[in-house]
């Protein structure tokens, strides 16, 4: 069975409600894999060997997060400074072509609705554009970067709904697998 290394990062995953019930939902489930960046990076210190060690096992990877003032929480982004610039610019031979072609998903739970994330909504964009960096690293990874999966209005969503979401979670990645196969 493929490997899916789910990247978790949330600053404050205990009053999560949304991100924990995405986990839930495929926590001990065969070939997952989930890795909580912020209580495995103790003070903000990442362990590039270990956080290297895991993409490299992994065929699929899934960085889950909370949209953070339009972007990822900080910790993900040192994780890309320091983990994707060893692999793809410092190590590429060894570690940054077995990238290639490994499918790439960002799960993001935004707080607002999803009328906010338009043209005419008050944060103008929509999350897909504001995850274009993202994308664009992934690009530059030779990653296959995949549709996000976004959960709306994450703060203020109803157990019911949220428990909706996490099997929207679980079918999605099962989806990741398939594709993987064909």
């Amino acid at each position: 069975m493929p490997n899916t290394l789910i990247l978790v990062a949330h600053p404050q995953m205990d009053a999560s409600r949304a991100n924990k019930a995405l986990l839930a939902a495929v926590a001990g489930r065969p070939g997952i894999a989930i890795v909580d960046l912020y209580g495995a990076s103790p003070g903000g210190r990442i362990d590039v060997e270990a956080q290297v060690r895991h993409l490299l096992g992994a065929d699929r990877i899934v960085l889950q997060f909370p949209m953070q003032w339009y972007a990822t929480p900080s910790l993900l982004k040192e994780w890309q400074d320091q983990v994707l610039t060893r692999m793809v610019y410092l190590a590429f031979e060894q570690e940054g072509r077995l990238l290639k072609g490994k499918p790439i998903l960002a799960a993001v739970t935004a707080g607002a609705p999803e009328k906010a994330y338009s043209p005419e909504g008050y944060n103008l964009f929509s999350v897909a554009e504001l995850l274009r960096p993202l994308e664009a690293t992934a690009n530059r990874c030779g990653l296959h970067w995949q549709e996000p999966f976004i959960v709306y209005d994450a703060r203020d969503a109803s157990d019911e709904i949220l428990a909706h979401a996490g099997d929207r979670y679980a079918n999605r990645l099962g989806n990741l697998s398939l594709t993987l196969a064909a």
